[in-house]
């Protein structure tokens, strides 16, 4: 869900995404089915951040891969840029490749050990445009500034920075074929809480004067409040709330989303902490899902309803909620 004028284009529009895996546990045993994402729907406008929140194991990560063009998806449509990612031609595909760009969430392992910095930043261009040694030195110098590094940085090491100038490079590389859309995945729990301010920050300024669109992959509810316009929620493969950040924020309607605010330190302000929601129990096996709402199994408020019936995503109060119960939350 988006803000952004319906008449604009999305960057990034996703409907019923599934991905599944094939297990197999012997070689003439036939394979069971692991749903890592259950058909999952959104968009994602220029200059807005979709963050895609929930615990390890939830399929956002497997989302994050499907939208990078790194996984196809089982079923479902995908377009990037207006473009069908799914069905598309190769050289679409190849083009897309070019409007999307990732920040990974290491950034000690993200960087070449082996070669310089301006080395690093120039490898997109030497792939992907016909620029010439010089002018892909003065970008990669250019692009060094915009992310708040010096000059001199351009022939040293990755060894020799810190894990957030770190961060910095690999977020400088991904902007350098200007790219539609970021994939960041965890692209700040590595760091220090002192400096992951300053690189979401830094991202909020690029998104500003660049137009970018982010797809924000996250498990820490503080930082997605910082950076986030939208936020959805998945759990088991699954989006079980989704809408815009304040809102969301402010009178979570699905369960899960109650626990995951209720149990975040300085959200204390939510209507969340007023039925704190403390979760119980590990996440059940992907292979071996509830029969009904997927929460059910850790749900405080479940009912016989929601053991037997899987409910559907659905508007409630501006926002979408797959809880057969959302609307008893909406005067709590």
């Amino acid at each position: 869900m988006s803000s952004a004028s319906p008449a604009t284009t999305p960057v990034v529009k996703a409907t019923n995404l599934k991905r599944v895996y094939e297990i197999r546990r012997g070689f003439m045993a036939k394979p069971d089915l692991l749903q890592a994402v259950g058909g999952v729907s959104f968009t994602v406008h220029a200059g807005k951040t979709l963050a895609v929140v929930g615990e390890s194991g939830c399929g956002k990560s497997t989302l994050a891969r499907m939208v990078s063009l790194i996984e196809t998806p089982t079923s479902g449509e995908l377009s990037i840029t207006g473009v069908d990612a799914v069905h598309g031609s190769d050289e679409q595909h190849l083009k897309l490749r070019k409007a999307v760009q990732l920040v990974f969430q290491n950034p000690y392992g993200s960087l070449n050990p082996r070669k310089k910095i301006g080395a690093i930043l120039e490898a997109p261009l030497e792939i992907n445009t016909p620029l010439k040694a010089p002018e892909r030195a003065e970008k990669a110098r250019a692009m060094l500034a915009l992310v708040g590094l010096r000059p001199e940085h351009y022939d040293r090491y990755p060894h020799m920075f810190s894990g957030g100038q770190r961060q910095r490079i690999a977020i400088a590389r991904a902007l350098m074929l200007n790219p539609a859309l970021v994939v960041a995945d965890e692209p700040v729990s590595a760091l220090d809480v002192s400096i992951q301010a300053q690189v979401l920050n830094l991202l909020a300024d690029l998104q500003q004067s660049m137009g970018l669109a982010y797809l924000f992959i996250s498990h820490d509810l503080g930082v997605v409040r910082h950076i986030a316009h939208d936020v959805l929620v998945m759990y088991l493969g699954h989006a079980v709330e989704q809408g815009e950040k304040n809102a969301l924020f402010a009178q979570p309607l699905h369960p899960y989303t109650q626990a995951l605010l209720a149990s975040t330190p300085g959200l204390a302000g939510s209507s969340a902490t007023k039925h704190r929601i403390v979760l119980k129990g590990e996440l059940p096996s992907p292979l071996n899902p509830p029969k009904g709402c997927v929460f059910s199994t850790r749900c405080p408020h479940v009912t016989d309803r929601c053991r037997a019936e899987r409910p559907v995503l659905r508007e409630v109060a501006g926002r979408m909620v797959a809880c057969h119960h959302a609307e008893n939350f909406l005067a709590a």
